[in-house]
């Protein structure tokens, strides 16, 4: 595949790094906000997220190769792979990146992240952490449709 453009304007490419940077730093857990990342980029079909975030998460360790592995069925994958608080986190990532309702879990009311799921993440963030958490699952996803816009390859260096 080859990229539509390589070009990006360099103030935007600042400021989404700085919004990035701003709510990993926040939500202060690199191995959730790795599995965040990871899965709003298979849900986008990002190939260069994926890639730029899997190699990220198997550098930091933060994040068990099972977790990696199993990410994309993180509701069969069992409490001994995701945590309460990460499943929290992983299906609020869904309903963001999807907002129907959530890409597994369709409910009705399309359009917007259901209450329950909201309240599911509330219950294992505070409201700082949990305000981090949906920043970068955005932040995430404008970056996811930057780069499957413009055609990036994976490990692409000219974007």
């Amino acid at each position: 595949m080859t990229a539509r453009t390589t070009r990006l304007d360099a103030g935007v490419r600042t400021a989404l790094r700085a919004v990035g940077a701003a709510a990993r730093e926040g939500l202060g857990d690199p191995g959730l906000a790795e599995l965040v990342q990871i899965r709003a980029s298979q849900l986008n079909h990002c190939a260069f997220c994926l890639d730029m975030h899997l190699a990220l998460a198997r550098e930091d360790g933060a994040v068990t190769e099972a977790q990696l592995g199993l990410l994309n069925a993180w509701e069969e994958a069992g409490d001994d792979v995701f945590d309460a608080r990460e499943r929290a986190a992983l299906e609020l990532t869904e309903a963001v990146t999807v907002p129907t309702g959530g890409a597994s879990r369709p409910k009705s009311g399309g359009g917007f992240v259901p209450d329950e799921v909201y309240e599911r993440a509330a219950a294992h963030f505070d409201a700082a952490r949990l305000a981090h958490l949906v920043a970068l699952i955005t932040v995430v996803n404008s970056w996811n449709r930057l780069m499957v816009a413009r055609r990036i390859p994976p490990g692409g260096t000219a974007w």
